[in-house]
């Protein structure tokens, strides 16, 4: 069965090997494209190791967070600026912690001989560089893995991270968040020929694979404990990266992989012996992750977002990256409705 499941997945999207390699690559954390390899370290100011860390404010308003409520917590819009965004227009592009191998989101297409990354929360990135520094290429991209994001940002290594990154009240009390740009929920990813029907008592005695900080993992974490799941379900295989739990499946390491659906039918499109398994079981927003205390790029980014949604950008990307697998009539086909504090 695991050589039949292997042979299969071989024609996905560059096969195991592939996906293995791509996922090794992720853990150099650094990644830099051509076009900016002649930038300088980390983002500095506001949104690096030398700013101000004033994070009062923020945390306040986090502290009576429920869930539920997270997303709608970000400051209002504003073009007014301040030293976050001066920060980065006195440095000349703008640090962006990105995924690299999550395929339509942030990925390195084989096909393109550029080299240069692509997808969903890539043309969000371009977007905000243009609106702040007047040029879309002004961007500087780091592969951040899934369990670094806010570590990323704590540290000022990135000025913000746009990577399928779920607002919850938890982050809220250790990094800010844009209003949310995008609509998803918990998933099951597990082989078509699998029992499984989706988050519920067919996976007794499965063994499930979640990536290390992320929303999946909490959520299963927290239902072991409260029954929700079966007793024997088995949730102790945690990865760096969403997309390692893929590989696992696909080498038969693990029975399923819990993760946001948006990311779960991109994974059913890259092998073709993987399907979803029953519907999402969560409600969860993306938000565009920044450092506590740069009050004055939160707002900013949430008025790039009133007008990238306003002016058609937001579609004109869903269209091309997410549409072939997530439809053009889901749940998630139409931008979030920002509700601000």
């Amino acid at each position: 069965m695991r050589v039949r499941r292997l042979r299969a997945g071989l024609r996905g999207w560059g096969g195991v090997g592939a996906m293995a390699a791509v996922c090794a690559l992720a853990l150099a954390f650094v990644l830099l494209l051509p076009r900016t390899q002649s930038h300088g370290g980390g983002a500095a100011g506001p949104g690096g190791p030398g700013g101000p860390r004033t994070t009062q404010g923020l945390q306040a308003r986090a502290g009576d967070c429920t869930d539920g409520d997270a997303q709608n917590r970000s400051l209002s819009p504003s073009a007014a600026e301040g030293p976050a965004v001066n920060a980065i227009r006195q440095r000349g592009y703008l640090s962006v912690g990105v995924d690299q191998n999550s395929y339509r989101w942030g990925y390195r297409n084989p096909n393109n001989s550029s080299g240069a990354l692509e997808g969903f929360d890539i043309d969000l990135a371009h977007r905000i560089a243009k609106d702040i520094l007047g040029d879309g290429d002004k961007v500087q991209f780091r592969a951040i893995p899934t369990n670094e994001r806010v570590p990323a940002i704590r540290s000022g290594r990135v000025d913000m991270v746009v990577r399928t990154m779920t607002i919850t009240c938890d982050r809220l009390k250790q990094v800010a968040f844009s209003a949310p740009y995008f609509l998803t929920g918990q998933q099951v990813l597990a082989p078509r020929t699998s029992t499984i029907t989706g988050y519920d008592k067919s996976l007794a005695d499965k063994k499930v694979c979640s990536a290390t900080g992320s929303t999946a993992y909490d959520h299963l974490s927290a239902d072991s404990r409260s029954g929700t799941l079966p007793a024997s379900t088995d949730i102790t295989t945690t990865v760096p990266n969403q997309l390692d739990c893929l590989v696992r499946l696909q080498l038969g390491d693990v029975d399923a992989v819990v993760t946001d659906g948006a990311l779960a039918a991109s994974q059913a499109a890259q092998d073709p012996a993987v399907q979803l398994k029953g519907g999402t079981f969560t409600t969860e927003y993306y938000g565009v992750a920044m450092k506590l205390g740069a009050d004055d790029l939160v707002r900013q980014v949430n008025r790039i977002l009133e007008n990238y949604r306003g002016d058609g950008g937001w579609k004109a990307s869903y269209d091309r990256w997410l549409s072939p697998t997530l439809g053009k009539d889901s749940q998630s086909a139409t931008p979030p409705a920002p509700a601000y504090r």
